[in-house]
């Protein structure tokens, strides 16, 4: 039996499991095999819209969307397989995390979806913060939730649950209101001793609502917690249905708790372990570090959340990425198609990034700000890209684009400093995946640089927070009795896994670094130009 018909047998006995993740541009869906290697995979492109103010996402797009990822998934399980995707054993939800999705009983969405990328809850985030002696981000559902109680917004009067989109999509799959506790602690602190949300913080919650006229139970509005390998409900008929319009896919299949893309980011990247780290880079980019114990004190640039099983990770969230590098890799092949010149993007982004190194190591007197949005770790509510140069600056192509990938890092190394300087947090293995890092060897030497530390990627991670999210499902269902998450990443998933591992060039460090004492002196002007355009 060849590998394609071993394959085609384990697709159609449902020796399977499916990922799915809703990323902030992409809906992604990964199928993986018996041995958690990704067999098939599916996309849809989305966007989110800027609604009076507002970043959200319409659930007629959620749903469409991931109709169309399906459908890919299924038509590539056809093409390469010659099967039908009628069934799968495993099945895991994943999305952006945080945000702010309210529903009334009957399941009516009281307002529009608030994404993660909102930053109009900074009075709730101080006054939170303030109270539980704990950071707060803006970002943070219940951040959403005390800045409407602030607001006196009317559906507060109806809310009778709250989520995050995984949490939703979810429910719909299964009509069980759950949230993975690494998801679930972006919506309110999780006490890590227990696994449950902190029960002080709730209290202390309460109060703060009552306090202002509004009385409400958060404990009551939030969705259960599980941990990774605990089975979270089962695929209804219903649900397969919202997936699969045509009604080849059968319902049944077991699903794993649904989590966020901080979540399914360590996964893919094997970095659930204590001392390891993992950076995720695509529309926001951000680190998770698990720790050893706790911090010395409150950092408002640092969420402390946890891994999918629980223990305690120090997070460096920065609500912009990638997008500005996108969009002057849209400009540049604009410019090489008004050449007449035949090049597909993926061409044109590696062209662009190779050509970073061999750039000024620190940046050639070249700056540039890729906030589209606000920006909590440096203080700004709202963004404006900016690209600026000194005088006698020397313009060049290979600097340009180093400069927008240093740019793109900066922010974090803000974040990461605190960690590993002020905190003296030990960081044993740093992982990196994500959009940025598909080029070989440009982004990951440059973030080696920026955080002094050696950087990996892997060959597996390559799928992502989608397989992620599937390897979650196969866990619930392969997992030996007792045994831990990392215990199964290890030697399971990873037993055979190819990692190339960049460490920090001196010069590209010692550029790095100036580049980032300039880049903080000039972050006035960024604050100039949010305020005055």
């Amino acid at each position: 039996m060849t590998d394609t018909d071993a394959l085609r047998t384990a697709i159609e006995q449902g020796r399977t499991a499916l990922g799915i993740e809703l990323g902030s541009t992409r809906i992604k869906a990964v199928l993986t095999g018996p041995d958690h290697a990704a067999i098939a995979t599916g996309s849809h492109d989305w966007e989110n819209q800027f609604v009076d103010r507002t970043w959200t996402y319409s659930l007629e797009a959620v749903w469409s969307g991931l109709q169309a990822c399906f459908a890919a998934l299924a038509e590539d399980v056809r093409r390469q397989y010659g099967a039908e995707l009628r069934t799968v054993g495993a099945l895991g939800v994943s999305a952006m995390m945080h945000g702010y999705l309210a529903f009334d009983a009957d399941g009516e969405l009281l307002t529009p979806f608030r994404t993660w990328r909102n930053t109009n809850t900074g009075a709730a985030t101080e006054e939170l913060s303030a109270a539980f002696g704990f950071n707060i981000p803006h970002r943070w559902s219940i951040a959403h939730l005390y800045q409407a109680v602030l607001d006196g917004e009317e559906h507060l009067g109806r809310l009778a649950h709250f989520t995050t989109l995984a949490g939703y999509v979810h429910w719909q799959l299964t009509g069980r209101q759950v949230l993975g506790v690494g998801d679930a602690s972006g919506m309110f602190p999780i006490d890590v001793s227990t696994g449950g949300y902190d029960q002080r913080m709730l209290s202390r919650a309460d109060e703060l609502i009552a306090a202002k006229g509004r009385k409400l139970s958060v404990a009551a509005l939030l969705p259960d917690v599980l941990k990774a390998g605990e089975p979270a409900g089962t695929l209804s008929a219903s649900g397969a249905k919202l997936l699969d319009p045509s009604g080849g896919l059968q319902p049944g299949a077991v699903l794993c708790p649904p989590e966020g893309d901080a979540g399914t980011g360590m996964v893919a990247t094997n970095s659930v372990a204590r001392r390891t780290g993992n950076v995720s880079a695509g529309t926001s980019i951000f680190a998770m570090v698990v720790l050893d114990g706790g911090l010395s004190r409150v950092h408002p640039e640092i969420d402390l959340v946890t891994t999918p099983a629980g223990d305690l990770v120090a997070m460096v969230h920065c609500n912009n990425g990638a997008s500005e590098l996108n969009s002057w890799a849209g400009l540049f092949g604009e410019f090489v198609r008004a050449l007449g010149v035949e090049a597909d993007s993926n061409r044109v982004f590696e062209t662009l990034f190779r050509s970073a190194l061999s750039g000024a190591p620190d940046g050639g007197g070249l700056m540039a700000f890729n906030y589209l949005s606000g920006e909590p770790i440096t203080g700004l509510h709202e963004g404006r890209p900016l690209f600026l140069r000194e005088p006698g600056s020397s313009l060049t192509l290979a600097s340009f684009m180093r400069t927008q990938l240093y740019a793109a890092l900066a922010t974090l190394r803000i974040g990461m400093d605190i960690l590993l300087k002020q905190e003296s947090v030990q960081l044993d293995r740093m992982f990196a995946h994500g959009g940025l890092f598909k080029t070989e060897g440009v982004a990951q030497n440059l973030l080696a640089a920026a955080i002094d530390t050696p950087v990996s990627v892997g060959d597996l991670a390559a799928e992502g927070g989608a397989w992620g999210i599937a390897v979650l499902a196969g866990f619930v269902t392969g997992r030996t009795e007792g045994q831990s998450l990392d215990d199964f990443l290890d030697t399971v998933v990873f037993a055979d896994a190819r990692l190339d591992t960049a460490e920090p060039d001196p010069a590209d460090v010692a550029g790095f670094e100036a580049f980032m004492q300039r880049y903080v002196a000039a972050l006035p002007v960024e604050r100039a130009a949010v305020e005055h355009s």
